[in-house]
Order: C-alpha cells, then structure tokens, then sequence
C-alpha cells in the first residue's frame, strides 16, 4: 500500500463515506495509541491503494464539524493530531534558516555545507524545509504554518526561530528584511496569500560542482566557496529586494499586533564576541526576545585550540548585557572538543553556574566529526579521538543531574544525520539514554524541560508556588513558578530581573532604568487558541497573569516603583490588559 503524501490542497469531499467511517471509529475507540490509528487508516484506505495523511483525516473532520455532521471535540482532533509534542509546550515553534553566507568564525569543528549557512547540514529536517523553500522567509513562515494548521494544531501563538550562521554578521538590512517578510507571512495568514507571486531562486543548488581546492591544491574556506558560487554566476549575496527599512518592518509588527497568527516569541542565534550595546539595541528593535549564543566552552584554552575566535570574557560581557536588556539567555555549549577531557567538561559545566553566565536555556551539543572539516583532519591523523559510548555517558549524567530547576535543557544531542558523522556518537536518543542511566542510580534532571506539564489536564488545586532566587552579574533573578503538589510538574514560570540599583539607574537602554524587568511569562500545556478557554487546558487558568502580578508584588517588596516586560509583538495586547503601555521596545507600568 501506497505511503500518505502531504497535499495542502487536498479536498475531502470526494472521499466523504470513507473519512466518516475513518472518523467513526476514531471516536468509538476506547483506548488510543498511534498503532491503533494506523490499523483504522490501513481498514480503510484512499483510492483502495493508499493511506489517508493524518492532515486529510484533519481537514475531513474539519469539513464534518463545519458541516454540522459532527461535533467539534478537541480529544478527537489530539487523537488525529501528527506529533502533538511539537505544540506541547504552549508556543508553536516556526523555525527559518538565513541563506548561506559568509561566516566570521574559523572554528574547526563546524561543518561547511557550501549550500547552507554556517554550521548547518543539508540533510537536517530544518535544512531541508529552507533549502525547499530557497531560503525565502515568507515562503518558510508561511508554509511551516501551513502544516501545522493541516495537522490539527492551533497556529495562534507563534515562536520564530531564526537560524543560520551569525546572525550578526548578516548587512542590516537584510536582517531587516528577512524579519519583515516573515511578519508579513504571519500577518498575511488565513487572509492573504502571496506565495504564488514571490520569484526566488537557489543560487546554492549547484554547489557541488565548486571546485574544493585552489589551483595550487590549498582547501578552500567556506567563505571562499560561498563567495565563489555567488560570484561565479554574475549574482551580488542580496538584492534590491532583500533590503528593507525599519519603518517598512515596524508596521508589519503593527499589523502583527492582532493577526491570526502573533508572534509571541522571537530568537536569533549569533556569538558573543558580537554582542554590544548597539547590537542588544539592533536586535530588540528587530522584535527579538530570547538569544541563542554559542558559548561552546568557557575554557579558554579550549577555545583557542578550537579556533573559536573568543573567550570566556567575551560570553560573560554579552551574557550582562543580554540580561540587562531583559532577554532571555539559551546558550550552546559543547563537550569534546579538541583538547577536552570528560573530567575537564564536567568541572566546564559547572562554570556555566557561575554568576557571571547562568543561561535560562542550554542545548548540550557533544561535538561531531564532519567530513570536510579541519577537526576531521586531526582525526585522520589520529591527533584526536572522540568519546567513547562509556565517556559520553559520564559527562551526560553528571551534566544533566546537576542542571539548575530554573534551566530548560531544551537540547542534549544535535539532530545531524548519522551519515554526515565521520566517527563518534551517531545515537540521536542518547538523551533518553542518560535519563534511563539517571533512573538506574537514583538521580534525576530537573531542568525546565523534564518537569513540564506537558498535556496532562490540571486544576488550580493541585498547584503551588515556588520561587527561586539566584544572583547574575547584572542582579538578582528570581525564579516563579506554579508546579503541581504531587507529582513536582511545572505548569507556568515568569523570570523576574531585579538589576542591581547602579546598574539599573545607568542601564544603557532608557526604558529599563531603575525598573525591576519580567524577561519572560511561559504557561506549559497544548497550545490553546487566543481568547478562548478550555477546561483542564493549564494555559487558561489564568495562570500568566497571576506570575505577573506576583513578580510585580515582588518588585514593589524590593524596592522598584516600575516595572517593565521585555514583550514580543504579539503579546503587547495581553500586556496592555494587565496595565502595561508601550514605551519604545518595551511595555512598562
């Protein structure tokens, strides 16, 4: 039988009889798993020989419910759902790549995929989305957005990820623009749609055929080799079109203020020797409200044996500076890299605690061995080895058990195909290796991520506050979150900045003086849709106000007459509500 195939335009009118039986026995089943689902779709197939995709199946009951034939009932939609854990931690998560270009850093362990921006492979899942799309960034916003509404999942409350090298190093306006046209996709979804009109074009498809090395045989850097694609086709890196102005950009955040689909979050990814003032500034202007910055080591040997091009006074610089501007912090950070030992990484880790760092986020990426690159040179000449099964398992256990509660380990290995690893790790599970090793010794992780809520239903009741104070170079942070009695599950969190009073009243953004700064409000649980409530649902118990107005209560007790919130687009109305206005680049009160 044939396997389904993703149509957006699919119609289910002409498979009618066959979805409602399909959709019957959905709703008739007593106990669900997804190999039950499957039977039912094998029971009834499409045109006799294929399988219905579970986005058909999603858009039959949608029809149905719409026609009045069959009652919306959210258990159903879940039980259709494909992956509901991409939704299950309260945003939906849209992820873009920049196009390739080049990269200021010569680290020796990154990849240099010629067709993919710095540090990324062609064959990773987001890679290839991007690739799809040629790297325009209203084809990927809105397409992404796309599936995930053709799958059942509420596309109201959106987080932008933007990935691709260093963001940094990109020309201002091109920045500028990328982040205008994935507004706009958003602002234009469920109303408009001007996919069919955009002309784009893969200068990077053809890459292969670029000669690797010099005349005199010498490799050629990635930058070379992406300029020389560019170059060789007569092309500039970014036209007329790629450039935008920030009042083009402001109004498509205007617009995004009551769009269908609000951008409640926004990340970009750079490193820290390129974080400043005017940089923090730049990028909250740009709508960003969480940074991921590749620490990789605070070991400064490490990093000059790497190749890094920074060190461990660069990140603590940009870590203050991110804090005072109220962002949030997801830092990246690699064990085994050339030179590194598993009792060097594990003590490494414990620096990251250290008051000058503390990341609100991490992703744990043990480093890889990639053809074509300089530490795959090292390795053939046997100059390196990577960790065995046993060495990788320590430094995972030791890091992963001690890892703050107010921490989220939102990664612990890379998701790069086994067939770009040269040597090394090529188990993409080994996280729910160590956890299952944690279990066996009696230790845990209780970071962020392992302690969600995910989409077990919760009442008020069962919940309780926590808080945890901790202090940064930049002040005091304190930690609130609601967590359920019994079981230690967390259901919401705000992180509440409280800058050091000589810091605040000379911090280098106006609206943040002598105010105490909410850097971020999270309720876990499925994705619900703006305005509406559902009962047992964690995001609307009114949740996020309540860790508002604790953090504000909070501040008053320290001393703070203002508060600010470090807000994303579409978030300012929900802030407005509470009492907020908007000062600039952020709502205060």
């Amino acid at each position: 039988m044939q396997k389904p195939k993703k149509n957006y335009n699919f119609d289910p009118e002409p498979y009618r009889e066959t979805l409602l039986k399909v959709i019957d026995e959905v709703e008739a089943a007593k106990k669900w798993s997804q190999k039950r689902f499957q039977k039912i779709l094998y029971k009834y197939p499409k045109d006799g020989n294929a399988i219905f995709s579970k986005d058909q199946v999603v858009r039959g009951y949608k029809l149905f419910v719409k026609e009045g034939i069959k009652e919306f009932r959210q258990d159903i939609l879940d039980r259709i759902k494909m992956k509901p854990v991409r939704t299950i931690s309260g945003v939906t998560p849209v992820t873009v790549l920049t196009k390739p270009f080049p990269c200021p850093g010569k680290c020796i362990y990154c990849p240099n995929d010629v067709r993919m921006p710095k540090s990324y492979l062609k064959d990773e899942p987001g890679a290839q989305r991007a690739e799809r799309n040629n790297f325009d960034p209203y084809l990927q916003t809105y397409n992404r957005l796309l599936a995930f509404q053709n799958n059942g999942h509420n596309i109201d409350k959106v987080e932008l990820i933007i990935l691709g090298g260093t963001w940094s190093f990109y020309p201002d306006e091109y920045q500028i623009w990328f982040l205008k046209r994935c507004f706009e996709a958003m602002n234009d979804f469920g109303k408009n749609d001007q996919r069919d009109v955009i002309a784009t074009q893969n200068l990077f498809e053809e890459a292969d055929k670029v000669p690797n090395q010099t005349k005199e045989g010498r490799k050629r850097s990635y930058n070379e080799l992406v300029t020389s694609v560019v170059r060789d086709k007569g092309k500039e890196f970014f036209t007329k079109s790629e450039l935008s102005t920030w009042e083009e950009l402001e109004e498509q955040q205007r617009l995004n203020e009551k769009a269908k689909a609000r951008c409640v979050g926004l990340v970009i990814e750079t490193r820290p020797d390129y974080i400043d003032e005017k940089e923090v500034i730049k990028i909250r202007r740009l709508g960003a409200t969480k940074v991921q910055i590749g620490v990789q080591s605070l070991d400064d040997k490490i990093q000059e044996l790497n190749k890094r091009g920074h060190g461990k006074q660069e990140t603590a610089k940009a870590f203050k500076l991110l804090r005072l501007a109220g962002f949030k912090i997801h830092a990246h950070w690699m064990p085994n890299q050339y030179g590194a030992t598993v009792k060097g990484d594990i003590a490494d880790f414990k620096r990251l605690w250290g008051e000058e760092f503390i990341p609100d986020e991490l992703k744990i990426y043990p480093t890889s061995i990639i053809a074509n690159t300089k530490l795959n040179d090292l390795y053939q000449k046997g100059e390196y080895e990577p960790y065995s099964y046993d060495d990788l398992l320590k430094v995972l256990t030791d890091t992963m058990s001690t890892t703050p509660r107010y921490c989220r380990l939102t990664r612990v290995i890379r998701d790069i195909p086994s067939t770009d690893i040269v040597a090394g790790n090529k188990l993409t599970n080994f996280r729910q290796i160590a956890e299952n090793k944690l279990k066996q010794e009696g230790r845990y992780c209780q970071c962020i991520r392992c302690r969600e809520i995910k989409g077990q239903e919760v009442t008020e009741d069962e919940l309780e506050l926590e808080v945890i104070e901790y202090a940064t170079s930049g002040g005091i942070e304190k930690f609130i979150s609601y967590k359920t009695k019994s079981d230690d599950k967390i259901v919401g969190f705000c992180r509440l900045s409280l800058p050091y009073k000589d810091l605040s009243k000379d911090n280098f953004i106006e609206e943040l003086k002598d105010k105490a700064i909410i850097r971020e409000v999270h309720v876990y649980g499925q994705v619900v849709q703006i305005g509406k409530r559902t009962q047992g649902r964690s995001q609307h118990l009114g949740l996020g106000t309540k860790l508002v107005q604790e953090a504000e209560q909070i501040a008053k007790e320290s001393g703070y007459e203002h508060i600010a919130v470090i807000s994303a687009i579409g978030t300012r109305d929900y802030y407005r509500k509470l009492g907020f206005k908007l000062d600039h680049l952020y709502m205060v009160k």
